[in-house]
């Protein structure tokens, strides 16, 4: 009873939007239980925090969005509870009314030919639901207000790649794709997500992998090279008669932490080709495998 008076005595409120409409002012708020309309009703002043993405031009763009929003969510008809206050009307609900606009990172976001799309979200949880990874993680691995796959592509835009948690979220993907199956206004979430590990290994320089992926770019570019390393890597095998090193050394230990290092085979295919067959391609020995 006492938080319940305090409460009602409450002179400001804070709030978000789910909406916000250019050609009205309109702001709208989407909720299931009504807690949110008590507490933007009462309090003589209203503060509404809305990011610039959930702006709207028209007031009938509402009407295909308000459809989508439950149905992507929760599987309903409808909203149970949709508030909408245009400005102030004197007698009625707050009085006074400042809405702030944030863009704290979006227009960066809006200026990325590929993030971009993710500035699309209406906030419906469709991908959450049916993410592999945020069912067994939870909301609060993802460091933000913003969990799951759409967290994962929206924090690191916002916040950028420097801090270990954001450097992170892109590779909290399986790349099932049932993010992007689910969405109702189609952001490809896996698209955004393979770009942005680009930018995450672009920001942290050279690493073991870079140079290993590059040395290999180098050597399957030239047939001479590709078959020069190959017979070494038999001769190798050979060597070591079947007795491979179970880990790198070094910085290619990493690589061999999560995998088994094959021993190379005691001969390369050019040379069990050029041994088995004859020079227009037929078996030596008369058969056709």
């Amino acid at each position: 009873m006492h938080l319940r008076e305090k409460f009602l005595r409450a002179k400001v409120a804070v709030s978000g939007a789910n909406f916000a409409v250019a050609e009205t002012g309109t702001l709208v708020v989407v909720e299931s239980e009504g807690n949110g309309r008590m507490c933007l009703t009462l309090p003589e002043t209203l503060i509404s925090v809305v990011g610039i993405e959930k702006v709207v031009p028209r007031f009938a763009d509402l009407g295909p969005l308000l459809t989508l929003l439950p149905r992507s969510s929760t599987g309903e008809r409808m909203n149970p509870y949709t508030s909408m206050w245009t400005g102030v009307t004197p007698g009625d609900g707050p009085q006074d009314v400042h809405v702030v606009l944030v863009d704290n990172g979006r227009t960066h976001v809006l200026a990325d030919p590929v993030g971009r799309q993710a500035l699309r979200c209406i906030r419906c949880s469709a991908c959450l639901n049916v993410c592999p990874v945020y069912e067994r993680t939870g909301g609060h691995a993802y460091g933000s207000v913003y969990p799951g796959p759409i967290g994962a592509i929206l924090n690191p835009q916002l916040r950028g790649v420097g801090s270990e948690v954001d450097a992170s979220l892109p590779y909290a993907s399986s790349l099932c794709g049932a993010c992007f199956e689910a969405c109702p206004v189609r952001i490809d979430i896996p698209e955004v997500l393979v770009d942005l590990r680009t930018k995450v290994v672009e920001a942290k320089g050279a690493s073991a992998e870079g140079v290993g992926m590059g040395a290999m770019g180098w050597l399957f570019g030239s047939a001479g090279r590709l078959g020069l390393a190959q017979r070494a890597a038999t001769l190798a095998g050979r060597l070591s008669r079947g007795r491979m090193p179970r880990n790198l050394p070094g910085p290619l230990s990493g690589w061999t932490n999560a995998r088994d290092l094959p021993a190379p085979p005691p001969e390369t295919f050019r040379d069990w080709w050029m041994r088995t067959h004859d020079a227009d391609g037929t078996r030596r020995d008369g058969s056709d495998r």
